[in-house]
């Protein structure tokens, strides 16, 4: 574990933007999808909205993804590990890093084919709380082609990243405005926000 938790902080020093591939074991990997897949079939998954729970807006000019938010309350076995996976997560980067986290939440994204999110930041106005973003892509047998790459805004030109199986990509939330490219299939993900305060 703490080599691919040294590897995405060393991308991330590195770059601004952090990536390391094959973040989560391809077991948990795997199941994560198959329960995201469950919730789908199942109707579970909402429409996801902008702004903060007090002013969430539903906005499909926007963005138009689905998402089902984790909690250890679900009793669900897969969310638990990787609850239990993040938390080692967290201890390492508070430990070398200093980075004070002592929160986090994740949902699962579904992005239907046609989909996409507009250019954003992670972080609402007047609340600072989110520190950093990461998202775990879940998709198998992504390929050039099939759209839904994360288009990050650097200083200079942007960088496209697909959303390729077992990837995880970590960035500062208030620094880092990026976008969900219109994907041609459907885009699978774990994300969510590692929060201060």
């Amino acid at each position: 574990m703490e080599t691919s938790f040294e590897g995405l902080i060393d991308s991330f020093m590195v770059n601004k933007v952090g990536l390391f591939e094959n973040f989560l074991s391809t077991v948990l990997s795997e199941n994560l999808k198959n329960n995201l897949l469950s919730l789908y079939a199942e109707r579970h998954m909402k429409a996801a909205g902008i702004g903060s729970l007090q002013n969430l807006q539903l906005n499909t000019e926007i963005r138009s993804d689905m998402i089902y938010w984790l909690d250890r309350s679900h009793n669900n076995e897969h969310e638990n590990s990787f609850f239990d996976f993040m938390d080692g997560f967290i201890r390492y980067l508070n430990m070398t890093c200093y980075a004070g986290i002592t929160s986090y939440e994740f949902h699962y994204a579904l992005y239907e084919k046609g989909s996409f999110y507009k250019r954003h930041f992670d972080q609402f106005n007047g609340n600072n709380a989110r520190a950093y973003s990461m998202i775990m892509y879940l998709n198998d047998d992504w390929k050039e082609g099939d759209g839904g790459e994360l288009c990050v805004y650097h200083t200079g030109s942007p960088q496209n990243i697909s959303p390729l199986n077992g990837r995880c990509v970590f960035f500062k939330s208030n620094e880092i405005d990026h976008e969900v490219l219109i994907n041609q299939k459907n885009r699978m993900s774990v994300t969510g926000w590692l929060k201060v305060g």
